[in-house]
């Protein structure tokens, strides 16, 4: 049989044979596994067939513990079920796991293992996930590369339907989960030669039936039988290493790799060995080769069947020579004597004379390189040995860390290429097309790994891409890259990205500057490098031939040819751009033949936009300062920036020791001084044509854009010239107006100037190259952070005035846009200084959390948003024990005034009596608090003095999260906490996908939007969450949508705050994932389509009002419905791959939501 290659990455290769083995798939995304479910559902979606000749059966619930429960049910209505997940979301599936095992089921769980929240969220991968089910007697097995991922994955079927037990499958979530490899395919002939057809008719038959297997299953047993009932299954789970082993032995025969339960890899008389499982046993092949090759005897035990743990197939492997054993665990289990795999290796080997110790690694996705692995094996050469040793950090604080060998490498034919990049800029899509074009068109074995920052689009990215003759085992980045390119300028300034570049390497820049300019910018530290590495240097200007050919601001495919002209030892020039071309017509051709079109000339015009750079020899005497610059401020200087500047990989054990950052604390006030600089172009400013009504800060996504009312004094205290008008309005006569960009920060996503309205059809606003207006960053620092907020002279529930509050959220890592941030801003102008929020786990989550900064303020008196995010799916249950808590201690406080007042002082009697008159207003609480505190202290009792030092002001508590959370995971938990009658305010920003997991379809999805988990289109309507909310009746509901009807959101914020019980806030917040046309700076014009065309309502559901339903927007059109979903590519692709039952879906879409709005105008009848 012809072997058969293709490039694909770890989550796809598992998939291919999941999908083989698999009748029915139940499926809820969760980065790093969403991909595996992705492509699963692509496929049923374009009929492709298992090894059953049938479609697999696609069903996405509602968490991951809902798909468990589906995949539990079909297993035992007798059909072959799988699901896909990792993480908090694989804990989820745990109760089900053992009902799987108890019953002898032959269900598959895929995971790309990955860390568990603790002190913090982390998307990236270790064993943590998977070792919290090793109880459970779920067979677990690993594979170790993306190769293995393929090869594998069909085993766990194969021996789950053969053995009657569930399995599951996992391999490192991102380093092989999002690894792309050319791997050579598995062939489902290959595997339906293999499936046991008489094991899995012995299933059906057992499977529950009415006519043909009538019987009870899940029952109670007592004390007296249960016991026994559990030891019973000790033979039958006995049987599983001897099935695993001989469907890897067919495996093997297939492919020609070596699998067995354990495999030994190494010198036949290894002395000193490690034991591992997943990714790292791949770096662990290099460091043993370079090793042995020196003499050293040394080796490895790659664990594949972790479950049921076979002491007869280790000690198969186990070289009689050993002396010393040094197991790897990717976890830490605090509290225990040693890790998982060290216990059961220790346990297992008991009766050996062989020294055992254990150790860890790559939490978290921490980057092992082989000089940490040769670290280990040099520890063993010693008499004392370090048990709980930890390599790839320095633990300088209970010293368990091993010091790696810094001079030591592994030879590699690979070329090594790094490329840095923006996130949303294309870099990384067109890395993977790179990678496709050279692993799928030539002999070529190919590598990519990408790593991200947190933020949103905006973040910093690093392809890490290898090409060699042989199979590549490198998973760890490159730091010896044979080329580098940079497609944002600014980076050069921030990062030492010349520092990862070989001698006599390549760096390609793309820039705005001229040959001659960028000689005169380039940092020196820069220079230095190119200089001693002999390196070549060039530059593009990308994003001019992006914006003259009609590209905008995607000079992805432009850097991609450029790649390609310099780096033709990989691939002839003239062949690569053949092949980039038919890439992009498979890819853009669903966009139209004019997207092609633009895409041809980017390739074209890449080559000729190159220009080299000379490097001048003499910049290798240059000086530079090595360190960065200070601000002072000690916790930003030695954490902040040290994190932001990607040096947090060398940060030791001590830096996270102190009290505040050991619990995960994030402090306040830090966004605004990162300035990222990663805009291309940032608004000007033409008062000339400016009418002063704050609708550019009003839609700022990131707060970077603010009006100021100036007095003489503050502009003469400015650190330089700036223009000024008079500001209009009454009592502002004396001072002067400036709107004020922070060119730094601001993320140039043109949503300020799209939405100005400016004077006379002249805009006040315009788009310019970002480094005419840097000079400017001193100005915008003193008027953001040392002028007045001057929220007295306009009323706060206008737009103008409510623009004068200080935002308490700024400068968030959101996309460039975003079309959530704009409520969390005006929320928190609004009420930031008193928010106590629970924040669900989703985009919003990120955008306000991702280490080391967050985007909220505190004020000059120290006040300002507390906020924290537990989970996904218990967020309301969190934010609603948040409340629970306050209204205690708010409890305690009243009481004590209450039982106190008439023995008191008489001045603090009135206090106290004042205070329990207003309690609730914040404000009038704020005038009175300083009296209580003072008198209190003086006061005997102990009670009355302990309110001295009490919090007296009341907070308003906030639960926000989107759509994913509130309309699916979390909806039991919110509509348990809207039918209590508790005084918190929800605010789902919805944005009709899991934004944060790519854009899977949620219940708020409309019918006909394509998503991921949706790919021929969703076939429901959307939930109505705030007609629901609305028939409890005490309940506050709005639907919002900012760039309809702007006062009306303003109006609802207030009003939901302001109401003593449950608020629910729905804010319709467009997305990247919807492929808006124009991008999403036009994510208002978006809005107000939306609600025009009766996409939705906007209306206010108060309960004090005699008529509480208010529908606030106009009549809608329902025939302008399908203009718009055509502006949006979730609905316009969809007549391309439906055909005329598009329109028919179209219909669908529109028929709901005339019923919702029919629902809402008679319920808004009822009342009259």
């Amino acid at each position: 049989m012809a072997k058969n290659f293709m490039s694909m990455d770890g989550n796809t290769a598992a998939a291919h044979c999941a999908y083989a083995l698999t009748e029915l798939s139940a499926i809820y995304p969760i980065t790093p596994s969403s991909p595996m479910a992705e492509v699963v559902d692509q496929w049923a979606t374009q009929g492709r067939k298992n090894v059953f000749d049938t479609v697999v059966k696609v069903a996405e619930l509602q968490s991951e513990g809902g798909a468990a429960g589906a995949v539990h049910g079909a297993l035992q209505a007798g059909t072959l079920a799988t699901t896909f997940t990792a993480s908090q979301g694989l804990l989820l599936m745990i109760p089900n796991i053992y009902k799987m095992v108890g019953e002898c089921l032959p269900g598959v769980i895929h995971v790309a293992a990955r860390a568990l929240a603790a002190r913090a969220l982390n998307i990236f991968g270790d064993h943590e996930d998977i070792y919290a089910c090793r109880q459970t007697g779920v067979c677990m097995l690993s594979s170790h590369s993306v190769q293995e991922a393929m090869d594998l994955a069909g085993v766990a079927h194969l021996a789950a339907i053969e053995g009657h037990v569930p399995f599951m499958h996992f391999f490192d979530g991102f380093r092989t989960s999002h690894e792309i490899q050319k791997v050579e395919m598995m062939d489902y002939e290959v595997l339906k030669g293999l499936v046991n057809q008489e094991a899995l008719a012995s299933y059906r038959k057992q499977s529950l039936n009415p006519h043909t297997n009538p019987v009870t299953r899940g029952g109670a047993e007592n004390d007296d039988i249960f016991f026994q009932g559990m030891e019973a299954r000790n033979q039958h789970y006995d049987k599983v290493p001897e099935i695993v082993a001989r469907y890897m032995k067919e495996i093997s025969k297939v492919t020609g790799r070596e699998y067995a339960p354990f495999t030994y890899y190494g010198a036949e008389d290894a002395e000193r060995i490690i034991v591992a499982m997943g990714s790292v046993t791949e770096c662990a092949k290099e460091t043993i080769d370079a090793l042995v090759a020196k003499g050293e005897k040394v080796g490895m035990i790659k664990v594949h069947l972790y479950r049921p743990f076979s002491v007869k197939y280790l000690l198969d492997v186990l070289p009689a020579t050993v002396k010393k054993i040094a197991v790897l665990d990717r976890t830490k289990e605090t509290g225990s004597i040693g890790e998982p795999l060290y216990l059961d290796i220790l346990a297992a080997l008991k009766d050996k004379n062989i020294e055992i110790i254990g150790g860890r690694y790559g939490l978290g996705s921490k980057d092992t390189q082989p000089n940490h692995v040769k670290a280990v094996f040099d520890h063993l050469k010693g008499d004392k040995l370090i048990h709980g040793f930890t390599i790839g950090i320095e633990d300088d604080v209970t010293n368990l860390s091993l010091t790696p060998d810094e001079d030591f490498t592994v030879e590699s034919d690979c070329t090594s290429c790094l490329f840095w990049g923006l996130g949303s800029d294309g870099t990384v899509s067109a890395n993977k097309s790179t990678i496709k074009i050279i692993g799928d068109n030539t002999d070529q074995y190919a590598q990519a790994y990408f790593a991200y920052d947190s933020k949103k689009a905006g973040g910093v990215t690093r392809s890490h891409l290898r090409f060699g003759s042989t199979p590549i085992h490198s998973t760890y980045y490159i730091n010896n890259a044979d080329f580098i390119s940079c497609s944002l300028d600014a980076y050069m300034f921030k990062y030492d990205m010349v520092r990862n570049l070989k001698k006599g390497g390549t760096f390609l820049l793309n820039t705005t500057f001229s040959k001659e300019e960028i000689v005169e910018h380039m940092p020196n530290r820069m220079k230095v490098q190119l200089a001693k590495k002999e390196a070549k240097f060039y530059i593009i200007n990308a994003t001019k031939i992006a914006q003259e050919i009609g590209m905008g601001r995607r000079t992805n495919t432009i850097l991609q040819s450029a790649f390609f002209a310099l780096n033709e030892q990989i691939m002839p020039y003239d062949t690569a751009v053949d092949l980039m071309k038919a890439a992009a017509k498979k890819s853009y051709s669903k966009k139209g033949d004019a997207v092609v079109q633009l895409n041809y000339k980017a390739i074209d015009a890449g080559k000729d936009g190159i220009e080299q750079v000379a490097v001048d020899p003499s910049w290798a005497e240059l000086t530079y300062n090595a360190g960065r610059k200070l601000t002072g401020d000690e916790y930003f200087d030695n954490h902040v920036a040290v994190i932001n500047g990607l040096e947090g990989y060398d940060m030791p054990v001590s830096a996270f020791t102190n009290d505040f950052l050991l619990d995960g604390s994030i402090r306040n006030n830090v966004s605004f001084n990162e300035k990222r600089t990663i805009a291309v172009q940032v608004p000007t400013w033409h008062p000339e044509n400016c009418i002063q009504c704050g609708i550019c800060s009003f839609v700022c996504p990131h707060a970077t854009i603010r009006p100021f009312l100036l007095t003489d004094e503050e502009i003469a205290a400015a650190p330089m010239e700036f223009k000024t008008i008079p500001a209009m309005g009454k009592g502002v006569e004396n001072m002067k107006y400036r709107i004020q960009v922070t060119p730094a920060n601001c993320v140039g996503c043109g949503l300020c100037v799209v939405e100005c309205p400016g004077k006379a059809g002249n805009k006040a606003l315009e788009m310019v190259d970002i480094n005419e207006k840097l000079d400017q960053e001193p100005l915008a620092d003193y008027l953001f952070k040392n002028t007045e907020y001057k929220d007295e002279f306009f009323p706060k529930d206008t737009v103008k005035g409510s623009q004068f509050l200080m935002p308490y959220f700024e400068i968030s890592g959101a996309c460039p846009g975003c079309g959530e941030t704009p409520y969390y801003k005006l929320v928190s102008q609004l009420f930031g200084r008193d928010m106590l929020v629970a924040n669900a786990t989703g985009c919003s989550m990120i955008y306000c959390s991702s280490t080391p900064s967050t985007p909220f303020v505190n004020d000059k008196n120290g006040e300002g948003v507390a906020w924290a995010n537990s989970l996904f799916e218990d967020n309301a249950e969190f934010g609603y024990g948040m409340a629970l808590a306050n209204n205690y201690k708010e409890a305690r406080i009243l009481k004590i005034m209450e039982d106190n007042k008439d023995s008191v002082a008489p001045e603090l009697k009135a206090a106290f009596e004042k205070y329990l008159e207003v309690h609730g207003d914040r404000d009038a609480e704020r005038e009175v608090a300083p009296t209580i505190k003072e008198l209190a202290a003086k006061e005997a009792n102990a009670d009355v003095k302990s309110l001295a030092d009490e919090d007296l002001i009341s907070k308003s508590i906030w639960i926000v999260g989107g759509d994913g959370w509130a309309y699916d995971i979390g909806y039991g938990g919110l509509d348990h906490v809207l039918a209590n009658n508790l005084n918190v305010n929800v605010l789902v920003l919805d944005t009709e996908v899991y934004s944060n997991t790519g854009g899977q379809s949620s219940k708020s999805s409309q019918a006909a939007s394509i998503a991921k988990f949706a790919a021929g289109g969703k076939t429901t309507a959307k939930k109505d969450l705030g007609q629901i909310a609305m028939a409890y009746g005490h309940v506050y509901v709005a639907q919002i949508s900012m760039g309809a009807n702007k006062a009306q959101t303003l109006k609802a914020l207030k009003e939901a705050e302001s109401y003593d019980g449950p608020s629910l806030i729905i804010a319709y917040s467009p997305c990247a994932e919807h492929g808006i046309k124009g991008g999403l700076a036009n994510h208002q014009r978006t809005q107000a389509k939306a609600v025009e065309c009766g996409y939705l309502d906007l209306y206010r559901f108060d309960p004090r009002k005699e008529q509480p339903l208010t529908i606030d927007s106009k009549e809608p059109d329902f025939d302008k419905m399908l203009d718009f979903m055509m502006c949006e590519t979730r609905y316009a692709q969809l007549p391309k791959l439906k055909g005329e039952t598009a329109y028919e879906m179209f219909e669908k879409t529109k028929k709901d939501a005339i019923k919702r709005h029919k629902r809402l105008v008679a319920l808004a009848k009822e009342q009259d």
